[in-house]
C-alpha cells in the first residue's frame, strides 16, 4: 500500500498506432574524449524525453571483429515523437564506431514494415565514434512511434575489438549479419539469430506533456527469465500494458534487471549500488525507481546479512531521493526448493521483508512475497506461478506481480 502518493494527473492520451518518420534533426553531443568514467558518471545529455525501453548493459564478452551488422528488436512502452536511441560503450576498452544507424517497425522476424526504416544521425552525421566508457544519444527523429510495438534498431560496426558492451539475457530474438545492411527493410541478409542486445541500451521518445517513467531495478526475475521468449511477458512488460490504459502520468517503463545481479557486490554485472545512476536515475523522464532485488545477495557465498542488505537498501533510497525520485520497494519472493536455499537464508529474507514492509523507508511497498507464495508453504512459490526451478515465476506469476503494483504508487511525483 502507498505511504506517500500524490494525486494523479490528467487522463492519458490514446496510444499512438502508427509510425510516421519524416527525417532527422540535431540533438545531443556525443560523449567526450577521455578515460572511462566512473560507474555513476552521468551520460551525455538526452534532451527532453521519456524512456520507452531500456536494458542494463554490462561486459558480455569480447567483440568478434568488425564488419558486423546488428538488427536489435525492442518493445516500446510509451509512445511519442522524436525518437532517440542511446548507444553504449560503457564497458568497452577501446573506441567503437557506429555507422548507418536506422530505426523501423518490425513486421515479421527480421523483416520491417515497408517505409518505416529511417536513418538516425548524431549531431547531423551518419556515424559516431564512442570512446571507451562512453555513452551517446542520437539526434531526435521527427515523427511518431507507437506504444506497445516492436521497434527494430539496425546499426553497422565497421571495426570492433576488445570488451563488448551489451545485455546477455534479452528474452527476445534479434539478428546479425556480415556487412552493412542496416538500411534494408527485408530479411534476406539477416539470417543469424541472437538472444542478446549489443550496444543499444535505451530508447526515448517525447510523449504527451506530463508523462514520466518508472525504472525497475532488479535481477533475473525482472530480466524475465522463465517468461516466454519473444512474447514480452516479463513483469515490467505486463506493468507497461497496465500503465498504457491507466489515467496516471507514469507511462514509460525501463527494465533495469540483470540476471544474477546483487545489491551489494558486483557480478554478474555491476551491483545495484554501482549501476543505479546509469541504469535508472540518468534515464530521461524517470520519476520512480522500483526496487526488487536481494535474493542473490542472500543466496551468495558468503551470504549477505540482513543488516548489510538493509544498509544497501537505505543507500539506494537516499541516492534516489537525492535525485528527486520516489522509490517503491518490493518484498523478496520465496525460493525454497532452489538449490541454494537454506534456513539461514530464509531467516534473512524474512527479516529484510519485515524492513521493507514496516520501516517506512520506502515511499510505497509492493508485497511480491505475499502475491507469489504458497499458502500451504509460505517459503515456496505457489505451484501455479512456479517457472519450474522454484525461484523464477512463469508467465502467470509475472502477470500476478504486475497486477499487484498500485499504479498510483508509481505516480508520486518528484521530491
Amino acid at each position: 500500500m502507498s505511504r506517500t502518493v500524490r494525486s494523479r494527473c490528467r487522463a492519458a492520451l490514446a496510444a499512438l498506432t502508427c509510425w510516421v518518420a519524416l527525417g532527422c534533426g540535431t540533438g545531443a553531443e556525443p560523449a567526450g574524449d577521455g578515460p572511462r568514467p566512473p560507474a555513476d558518471a552521468a551520460p551525455t545529455a538526452a534532451g527532453r524525453g521519456v524512456v520507452t525501453w531500456a536494458s542494463s548493459a554490462g561486459h558480455v564478452g569480447e567483440a568478434a571483429g568488425g564488419g558486423r551488422g546488428y538488427r536489435l528488436m525492442v518493445h516500446t512502452s510509451v509512445g511519442g515523437r522524436d525518437l532517440r536511441v542511446r548507444l553504449s560503450n560503457a564497458f568497452g576498452d577501446r573506441p567503437v564506431t557506429f555507422q548507418n544507424v536506422h530505426a523501423g517497425l518490425q513486421r515479421d522476424g527480421a523483416a520491417l514494415v515497408p517505409g518505416s526504416n529511417r536513418r538516425l544521425t548524431f549531431r547531423g552525421a551518419r556515424s559516431v565514434t564512442v570512446p571507451a566508457g562512453g555513452i551517446v544519444y542520437s539526434d531526435p527523429l521527427p515523427g511518431s512511434v507507437p506504444a506497445g510495438r516492436t521497434l527494430a534498431v539496425s546499426l553497422y560496426v565497421p571495426r570492433a575489438g576488445g570488451a563488448l558492451t551489451g545485455h546477455w539475457l534479452a528474452m527476445q530474438t534479434s539478428y546479425t549479419t556480415r556487412g552493412d545492411h542496416a538500411a534494408e527493410e527485408g530479411a534476406a541478409h539477416w539470417k543469424n539469430r541472437i538472444h542478446s542486445w549489443f550496444y543499444l541500451d535505451a530508447v526515448t521518445v517525447r510523449p504527451r506533456r506530463g508523462a514520466g517513467a518508472v525504472a525497475a531495478l532488479g535481477d533475473s526475475i525482472t530480466d524475465g527469465w522463465h517468461s516466454t521468449t519473444g512474447r514480452n511477458r516479463r513483469w515490467p512488460d505486463y506493468l507497461a500494458r497496465r500503465l498504457g490504459t491507466s489515467a496516471g502520468s507514469v507511462e514509460g517503463v525501463a527494465n533495469a534487471g540483470i540476471a544474477g545481479n546483487k545489491v551489494l557486490l558486483d557480478g554478474p554485472g555491476q551491483s545495484a549500488l554501482n549501476r543505479l545512476q546509469r541504469d535508472a536515475l540518468s534515464l530521461p523522464g524517470v520519476r520512480t525507481v522500483f526496487l526488487f532485488q536481494g535474493v542473490n545477495d542472500i543466496k551468495a557465498e558468503p551470504a549477505a546479512t540482513s543488516a548489510g542488505l538493509i544498509a544497501g537498501y537505505r543507500r539506494l533510497i537516499d541516492r534516489a531521493h537525492a535525485s528527486g525520485k520516489c522509490v517503491v520497494g518490493a518484498t523478496i519472493a520465496p525460493y525454497k526448493g532452489w538449490q541454494e536455499w537454506d534456513p539461514a537464508g530464509e531467516a534473512v529474507r524474512r527479516q529484510v521483508n519485515a524492513f521493507i514492509r514496516d520501516s517506512g523507508a520506502f515511499d510505497a511497498v509492493t508485497d511480491f512475497d505475499r502475491v507469489l507464495r504458497s499458502p500451504r508453504d509460505p517459503e515456496r512459490l505457489l505451484p501455479a506461478f512456479d517457472g519450474g526451478d522454484h525461484l523464477h515465476p512463469n508467465d502467470k506469476g509475472m502477470r500476478a506481480m504486475a497486477d499487484a503494483v498500485e499504479l498510483g504508487d508509481l505516480d508520486c511525483g518528484t521530491r
